[in-house]
């Protein structure tokens, strides 16, 4: 029989991210906090970038953004937010949008299937994805229960399941 495989990814749905956006600026546009603050909310590329007249507004805009984000279910781990700067009479925070996971990032995940999956699983990196190979469709899912278990610093989705 062949072997069973699925790939381990870190995409962003940006349609998601831009609904999560315009929601959080619909949102400061109405909310009586954010009067006259010069509350603003915008992307470019893969960046975020918001900013107000005060430390607290900008904070309480990336609070509501990242609520946004979990009633969308967006990963908190893919928004990478920096501390407010002041930039001239008002405070500005970027935020990257992370995707893809990085070389040591995959070997990371490869190193725990190794460690502590089910033997004869296999990881092997292609690009910005691993893919996980196996004759046993359940050590598989085993896999997949592991890592939805640990506390990794970036999201992760499953997918290509075969």
């Amino acid at each position: 029989m062949a072997d069973s495989s699925f790939d381990i990814v870190s995409k962003v749905e940006w349609q998601e991210v831009d609904n999560a956006i315009n929601q959080t600026s619909r949102e400061i546009a109405t909310r009586f906090d954010f009067k006259n603050v010069g509350a603003e909310i915008k992307r470019t590329g893969e960046k975020i970038e918001m900013k107000a007249n005060g430390e607290e507004r900008v904070r309480a805009i990336l609070d509501v953004l990242q609520t946004k984000f979990v009633k969308r279910g967006l990963s908190l781990k893919a928004l990478d937010a920096a501390e407010p700067q002041l930039s001239g009479k008002e405070y500005k925070i970027f935020a990257d949008i992370k995707e893809g996971i990085t070389t040591e990032d995959a070997k990371k995940v490869a190193k725990i299937i190794r460690d502590e999956g089910p033997k004869g699983v296999k990881a092997q990196v292609q690009g910005d994805e691993l893919r996980v190979t196996s004759k046993s469709r359940d050590d598989l899912q085993t896999v997949q229960a592991l890592l939805k278990g640990k506390d990794l610093e970036f999201a992760l989705q499953f997918v290509n399941y075969r």
